[in-house]
């Protein structure tokens, strides 16, 4: 009875378990372009080590403002080491003298310690948001080649159907004797190419979802991994000049070096200001029970340590310094430059495309559409012939491609732009 019962019950744990697999296998809720980046920047672990050096800079920060430490010295003398009139007390005659000493830094070198390392921190900041836009970047073409391969495969598979639907109207042409078998069979041969497509697509679609997978390290399966976004052009681009300034105030490797000149200015300071001398401050007490003073058993005193700077006075720090200023300033200029020219060439990139893709839209898919459909339908009825319909379904093909190709490209030269100026300016 048991084993009956365990055989009886198989069934039912078999299909459990099909259910349970099925379900391992539901796909996700497609990811938009902000998520895929919030996770991008939450999970990349480029980002996070980078993010810790920031950290680092920070605390360096409380270093540098740290005083100098006080000095306490303890020092003995008079200790007797031979007896006196045959008795020996060693302690007798101990002098005790404790020392307290302190190092007082001039022209605010704590302050500007501090100062520069708060420009490290801003330095490390705004390279961290250039590494963030630069892998984005990265990411955002991978983004964009996922959406590019779901229009193909879209495409592919509505001209499959399309194409199926042909083929049956041409096997009713057939049975009514309006068709020839050779040409049935040039047509049913032609299906061929169209699946070679779709199976292609279907590669290029998954290859694009595993490379945005791997940026974000990522470890679903790729057939619950989608992604979701207008594959579109907006033909409304502002004037150069405009991304020109926009890229001027947000560029993060052009805040960087303008930040390393100021820094460098700091520095400078920094160095005249260690070429002064730094007093040294001390003060004691003694006690000596055996001085023949009765009064002075007990005293204070005090010092004033003062270096005589007569040959070092930091003149080489102050020296380099000078140079990193003018060396600073001139890596600034060049940055600036470098920022004139990625704006101008993403820009000139764009207008291309949109040049490309604006009688596409308005003109030529249309147009493709139009003979396809009229060539179809004067096929149907025998008023032209196969070679005209063929010839018309890969000039509609060719069209719809190089459509959505020209839209990648310009999806791809938008996400240039937005990496030139430095902050997103056009969707």
């Amino acid at each position: 009875m048991k084993y009956r019962l365990l055989f009886r019950r198989a069934p039912e744990a078999s299909l459990l378990l099909l259910l349970l697999n099925g379900s391992s296998c539901i796909a996700q809720q497609p990811f938009s372009w902000e998520q895929i980046k919030a996770r991008f920047e939450s999970d990349n672990p480029s980002l996070k080590a980078d993010a810790l050096g920031v950290q680092e800079m920070r605390a360096q920060e409380v270093t540098a403002f740290l005083r100098p430490n006080p000095q306490f010295t303890l020092a003995t003398d008079g200790t007797q080491v031979v007896p006196h009139n045959g008795v020996w007390q060693p302690f007798s005659g101990t002098d005790v003298i404790p020392t307290l000493s302190y190092l007082h830094e001039r022209d605010h070198k704590r302050e500007l310690r501090l100062k520069s390392a708060q420009e490290s921190t801003r330095i490390a900041e705004a390279q961290h948001t250039d590494l963030t836009r630069t892998l984005e970047f990265t990411l955002r073409g991978a983004f964009i080649n996922v959406l590019e391969a779901k229009a193909v495969l879209e495409l592919a598979r509505a001209e499959i159907d399309y194409y199926d639907h042909i083929i049956e109207i041409s096997r009713v042409r057939l049975k009514d004797g309006d068709l020839a078998q050779i040409d049935l069979d040039r047509i049913e041969l032609q299906r061929v190419q169209y699946e070679a497509e779709m199976q292609s697509a279907e590669v290029d679609l998954r290859t694009a979802k595993i490379q945005l997978q791997q940026l974000l390290s990522d470890r679903s399966p790729v057939e619950t991994f989608d992604v979701t976004g207008a594959f579109d052009f907006n033909d409304a681009v502002r004037p150069l000049d405009t991304f020109r300034q926009d890229a001027l105030d947000a560029r993060p490797d052009l805040r960087a070096a303008i930040e390393s000149t100021e820094q460098a200015e700091t520095n400078h300071k920094l160095a005249v200001a260690n070429g002064s001398t730094d007093p040294t401050i001390s003060g004691w007490y003694t006690y000596n029970a055996s001085n023949n003073n009765p009064q002075a058993n007990q005293t204070i005193g005090a010092s004033v340590n003062i270096p005589l700077r007569i040959f070092d006075r930091n003149q080489g720090e102050k020296q380099r310094t000078l140079f990193d200023i003018d060396r600073s300033r001139q890596s600034t200029e060049a940055v600036r430059a470098q920022v004139f020219s990625d704006v101008d060439s993403a820009y000139a990139q764009v207008r291309s495309n949109l040049t490309l893709l604006k009688p596409y839209r308005d003109k030529y898919t249309d147009q493709a559409t139009r003979v396809r459909d009229t060539i179809t339908y004067s096929y149907q009825h025998g008023g032209a012939s196969l070679m005209d319909f063929l010839n018309a379904q890969s000039d509609y093909r060719a069209v719809q491609l190089a459509y959505l190709q020209l839209i990648g490209s310009y999806m791809t030269a938008a996400a240039q732009l937005n990496l030139a100026v430095g902050r997103e300016v056009l969707p």
